[in-house]
C-alpha cells in the first residue's frame, strides 16, 4: 500500500517503508517493489513499462533506507526532474543515529567508489566519483552501557550509492544497525535496540516541474525508529 503524501497532476510524493527495493530487476522477482505498487496504482499493463521506462520513478532510496521519494506522472515532469537531481537544484535531507560522538557539524568531501565485485559494498576510494555530504549534530544519546551515539541531520549534495553510509563509516561513525558496513558482532549488538538501519530521507526540495513553485516534502520518522530514539537519553 503507498503512502502518499501528495499527489497532483504531474507529481507523487510519497514514503517509501524500510525493507522495500524501489526498481524491479532480475533479482526481485519474488518481491513486491515499489515499481509494481506504483504500476498497480498507475493501472500500467504489463506489457508497458509507464514512465520513463520504471512507472515514472525519478530517484531511488536504498532498500533498507525509509523515506520521501517524488515520482513523475508525465514524461515533462520525469525529465524536468531527472535534470533537477542531475544539476543538484534538489535539496535532500537525512536522519541518521551513528556510533560515536561526532563533530558539532561538518563536511565529509570524500569520492566514493565501488570495493566489492560481490555484495554491493562501496568505499572511499582514490578515483571514485566525487561526493559531498554535510552534517549537523540535533542531540547526542547515550545507551545501555553508556556507549554514546550522536543524532544527525545530514545534507548530501551529491548522490552516490551508499554516500551516507560510506561516508559516515569513513569517519569512525557507522550508521546504526548497518547491515552492510558494521562487523557482524557490531551488527548482532545493534539490532538487539535498533531492528533495522537507522537511515531515513526525512526531505525533499525542489522546483514543480509545471508551475517552477519550490516545494518541500517531507516523510516523519517512523515509529520503529522513535522508540529506539526513545529508548536512548540525551545527553550534553
Amino acid at each position: 500500500m503507498l503512502n502518499i503524501i501528495y499527489e497532483d497532476e504531474s507529481i507523487l510524493a510519497l514514503a517509501k517503508p524500510a525493507g522495500q527495493t524501489v526498481n524491479k530487476a532480475e533479482t526481485t522477482r519474488n518481491q513486491i517493489t515499489l515499481q509494481d505498487e506504483l504500476e498497480q496504482y498507475f493501472k500500467i499493463k504489463k506489457s508497458e513499462e509507464g514512465i520513463g521506462r520504471r512507472a515514472g520513478i525519478v530517484h531511488r532510496l536504498d532498500k533498507e533506507t525509509s523515506g520521501i521519494l517524488v515520482v513523475a506522472k508525465t514524461e515533462e515532469a520525469f525529465f524536468n526532474l531527472q535534470s533537477q537531481f542531475k544539476q543538484r537544484e534538489t535539496a535532500k535531507e537525512y536522519l541518521s543515529l551513528v556510533h560515536g560522538r561526532t563533530p558539532k557539524e561538518g563536511t565529509i568531501n570524500e569520492p566514493v567508489g565501488r570495493i566489492s565485485a560481490f555484495g554491493g559494498k562501496f568505499g572511499v576510494v582514490a578515483g571514485g566519483r566525487e561526493a559531498q555530504t554535510d552534517y549537523r549534530v540535533r542531540d547526542y544519546r547515550e545507551g545501555v552501557g553508556g556507549e554514546v551515539f550522536s543524532f544527525l541531520d545530514l545534507k548530501p549534495l551529491t548522490g552516490r550509492t551508499h554516500q551516507i553510509r560510506v561516508h559516515l563509516k569513513h569517519l569512525g561513525h557507522p550508521v546504526v544497525s548497518d547491515p552492510l558496513y558494521l562487523s557482524p558482532k557490531r551488527l548482532k549488538e545493534d539490532l538487539k535496540f535498533c531492528p533495522r538501519l537507522f537511515l531515513h530521507a526525512f526531505s525533499l526540495s525542489f522546483s514543480h516541474p509545471t508551475t517552477g513553485a519550490r516545494m518541500r516534502f517531507e516523510a516523519e520518522l517512523s515509529e520503529d525508529l522513535k522508540q529506539v530514539l526513545d529508548s536512548l537519553e540525551i545527553v550534553s
